[in-house]
């Protein structure tokens, strides 16, 4: 019957939301319980599987095992028509028992009621199970918890800290207590000390020390922090990181700019407060038009990275020379 919606489908489960490293751990859990070994398991992405692929992926029998697990990530990249929807999930309509099909999306909080995949899910009957990232209140807790569920204890201080310094994002939060847990050897709860000693969360601290370097001019200690960050780093996760500072940067000077107090950004810029802070000192020595330019050429870095043109490592070496200029 039109609009009736059905109960859920077991064949089926559908894992949204913006928190990446939740959907990530999810998914292991659901091989872990489907398919120890992976004999039997399929991970594609929609944007780039073909339909024969796609067929095979869920159609095939498992071998020697009762189930076999196939994750489709992204299939709203794929399937953006009304027609080419409609077939798909004709498609999924279709799916045998013996396969588990997890669907995955990645979709933001506002998007989430309006999203096509998540309406048309739940009237399908499709089981769905929601993953969005803490807000920067309820980082704390999640540190808290977090640290219990890899079987150790953390102090709220602790926590607090290292929520400053991890903002919203879990993945990184999880490996920082991974970390801790090693360094006190699961021996005693984590303390306030233990984190401002042994977290390697080092990379924010340098990348507002390489700002601070760029405000005053010290195109040396700004190249050496550069230097560092890309010796110690991630460059892709780096690279978030410098986007993201500025883009607070931004947030920052247009609440100076508007003569808001130090409280008021606090309140309108919803990041960790340690990093609203920092980001509220750094661009009162900054104009709009300097920091508008700067994110305007980390665009253009990023186009040059994107279509091959210029290295990550490149770009960053250039950002800092082309900053230790103005």
């Amino acid at each position: 019957m039109c609009g009736e919606t059905k109960m859920p489908d077991e064949r089926i489960l559908f894992l949204y939301g913006n928190d990446e490293f939740a959907i990530a751990r999810r998914l292991n859990e659901l091989q872990a319980a489907v398919d120890k070994d992976g004999m039997n398991t399929a991970r594609l992405e929609a944007r780039t599987v073909s339909e024969d692929e796609l067929n095979t992926a869920v159609n095939s029998a498992p071998f020697l095992a009762a189930r076999r697990l196939a994750a489709l990530a992204n299939p709203s990249a794929r399937y953006a028509t009304p027609e080419a929807r409609e077939k798909f999930f004709a498609f999924l309509g279709k799916a045998p028992t013996t396969t588990l099909l997890v669907l995955q999306e990645a979709i933001e909080p506002k998007e989430e009621e309006k999203h096509w995949l998540v309406k048309r899910a739940g009237k399908a009957g499709i089981k769905a199970e929601r993953f969005m990232l803490p807000r920067a209140w309820e980082m704390t807790g999640w540190i808290v918890r977090e640290t219990e569920a890899q079987g150790g204890q953390i102090e709220e201080s602790a926590a607090a800290r290292l929520a400053e310094m991890v903002g919203e994002h879990t993945r990184q939060a999880a490996q920082e207590i991974a970390k801790l847990l090693t360094y006190v050897n699961w021996a005693r709860p984590i303390t306030l000390q233990d984190v401002e000693q042994a977290s390697v969360v080092t990379a924010q601290a340098s990348i507002f020390a390489m700002v601070d370097a760029l405000a005053n001019g010290d195109t040396r200690q700004a190249q050496a922090l550069m230097h560092r960050l890309l010796e110690e780093e991630d460059p892709f996760q780096m690279w978030g990181m410098v986007i993201r500072q500025f883009r607070l940067l931004i947030l920052a000077r247009e609440v100076i700019d508007g003569r808001g107090t130090l409280q008021e950004a606090r309140q309108s810029i919803h990041e960790a407060p340690y990093s609203v802070e920092k980001a509220y000192k750094q661009a009162g020595r900054l104009t709009m038009a300097a920091l508008e330019g700067i994110y305007h050429k980390l665009l253009e870095i990023d186009e040059g990275v994107k279509t091959g043109q210029v290295t990550l490592e490149m770009g960053l070496e250039m950002l800092v020379v082309d900053l230790a200029r103005k």
